[in-house]
């Protein structure tokens, strides 16, 4: 009896870990690149593609103290204030961060609410997030916040409604092996996809991928070489939006 009541947990051990590390797919879309590299000069099929993903804490909530909308400070270490609820945040839980993004630049992971950064003279948008247990951003209500601000002598942001982009995924300069899956994870601040009728459109090389939705997209067998991500964010009908923040790149390396 011991060992039959054994080898069933062991086999229910099994199927929980098949069915945990199996993602399903969803539109998958095939295109032709040629690598970049010059010994890899031979075409390649690319898969583009998205999971079903489960989302991690969507009641997470975070909220901004410091700094204050259009607050002036002088250049050299400016203190940034949050208060987060509802997430497992905290120093000795890995992969559970803050993520904040400078005008369009990487995301930089925190592991404290309360930090000072040193900066220049000059306007700056900040986006704070958090992000799951896979490093991608949160993307429910309240699950981020964006605010403006000055360092030194300089002028605000022109006032625009328009919605923008924040890419969390991947960094600058990014490294990934031969092989490897690459994730283009984002946000979309101040519009709904859905109710503003927006898109936002994916080139990689040659290849370009239209979306209206803000899931994660995996990109798949990409060949040896440099490769620039282009994201731009749009309405449905063609019409372009006219923010500084409203497209972003970055550029990876396949080793």
């Amino acid at each position: 009896m011991k060992k039959t009541t054994l080898y069933f947990c062991f086999s229910i051990q099994i199927l929980v870990f098949v069915s945990c590390s199996l993602k399903e797919k969803r539109e998958e879309k095939i295109f032709e690149m040629t690598g970049s590299d010059s010994l890899e000069l031979e075409k390649k099929e690319i898969s583009i593609y998205f999971y079903e993903e489960e989302k991690e804490y969507p009641d997470a909530i975070i909220e901004m103290y410091a700094p204050l909308s259009n607050q002036k400070f002088a250049p050299g270490r400016i203190p940034f204030e949050f208060n987060i609820k509802n997430y497992p945040f905290g120093e000795d839980l890995d992969g559970f961060k803050l993520n904040t993004i400078l005008n369009s630049g990487d995301p930089v992971g925190h592991n404290s609410p309360i930090f000072q950064q040193e900066l220049n003279e000059g306007t700056y948008r900040i986006i704070a997030y958090l992000v799951d247990s896979q490093g991608l951003a949160l993307k429910e209500f309240g699950n981020y916040v964006d605010r403006d601000f000055m360092v030194g002598n300089t002028r605000p942001f022109p006032y625009s409604a328009e919605p923008y982009l924040a890419l969390n995924l991947p960094a600058n300069g990014q490294l990934y092996l031969e092989g490897e899956e690459v994730t283009v994870d984002f946000l979309v601040i101040g519009g709904d996809m859905l109710l503003d009728n927006l898109k936002v459109e994916i080139n990689v090389g040659n290849f370009h991928y239209e979306m209206t939705d803000i899931h994660p997209v995996r990109i798949l067998n990409l060949p040896k070489g440099e490769h620039l991500i282009q994201l731009s964010l749009s309405y449905q009908n063609g019409k372009q939006l006219e923010g500084p923040f409203s497209s972003g790149q970055k550029t990876i390396l396949i080793q």
